[in-house]
């Protein structure tokens, strides 16, 4: 989700869009070209820290240092990830210059979706669904524009597609994490399950090393086509990170523990 700081309301700002269609381009001719990639508000998705940490041959720890910080909002006992603004005047985007982005090609899941807002929510039988809005900022001159697109066909025109699986997978934990009564436990951002929680979240590197160096593999069933997948992929290692957390903070998910 990215939010301008400076805008007054945010929900006064977009639209559910359903199935009807909606006008937008982006490109150097606009006048507005790069607004949005200044003093942004953005939550990053764990698949998002994959990406850019992978574009900047970076390791996920120097990734979350340089380019993220941490604040408490939905979620009383986790903390969420957010893209550092450069100090620069108006806070740019760390990644942007005077062309455009640097890392465009792995840009966050919010870079992507914009001006669409997808909002998953889940069903009593745990299936999850998506609603779209569209989102409309003042200086945003691309809605002017008169390409026309629906939904699937901007996500598609985006490349989102291969973010949607670990971003759903995420947004059940998420939601749980929102609801579940974590604080009554005596468990905060600082207590070792949610630490260990943040760690096969966001940070790959480290839940790898968890993952092939300690007892996990002697404690879980896991394949040998899925191991030799996570061996090589961030983005399966992730996949199997998520799982994880689901068994292990909601005893629950299709990741079996050994008998």
């Amino acid at each position: 989700m990215t939010t301008p700081n400076n805008t007054m309301d945010y929900t006064a700002n977009r639209e559910l869009l359903g199935s009807r269609t909606f006008k937008f381009a982006c490109h150097d001719s606009v006048p507005c070209f790069t607004r949005c990639c200044h003093n942004a508000d953005m939550y990053l998705y764990p698949y998002d820290i994959v990406r850019m940490k992978q574009n900047l041959n970076m390791t996920s720890e120097e990734f979350l240092v340089a380019h993220t910080t941490t604040a408490i909002r939905s979620m009383p006992t986790f903390p969420n990830v957010m893209l550092k603004m450069s100090d620069r005047q108006g806070n740019p985007c760390t990644f942007l210059t005077e062309k455009g982005c640097t890392i465009y090609p792995d840009r966050p899941y919010s870079c992507r979706a914009y001006p669409l807002e997808p909002a998953i929510y889940g069903d009593a039988d745990g299936s999850m669904h998506m609603q779209y809005y569209v989102m409309h900022h003042d200086y945003c001159k691309g809605h002017d524009e008169d390409k026309e697109w629906t939904a699937k066909a901007w996500m598609a025109d985006q490349e989102m597609q291969v973010y949607h699986e670990p971003n759903n997978c995420w947004a059940r934990i998420a939601g749980r994490l929102q609801v579940d009564s974590f604080k009554a436990q005596g468990l905060d951002m600082n207590s070792p399950p949610m630490k260990m929680a943040f760690m096969a979240s966001y940070n790959m590197d480290t839940f790898r090393r968890f993952v092939f160096e300690t007892s996990f593999l002697s404690r879980y069933v896991i394949a040998q086509q899925q191991l030799d997948a996570v061996k090589q992929d961030d983005r399966e290692l992730l996949m199997l990170g998520l799982s994880w957390i689901q068994r292990f903070l909601f005893g629950e998910g299709q990741l079996e523990e050994r008998a």
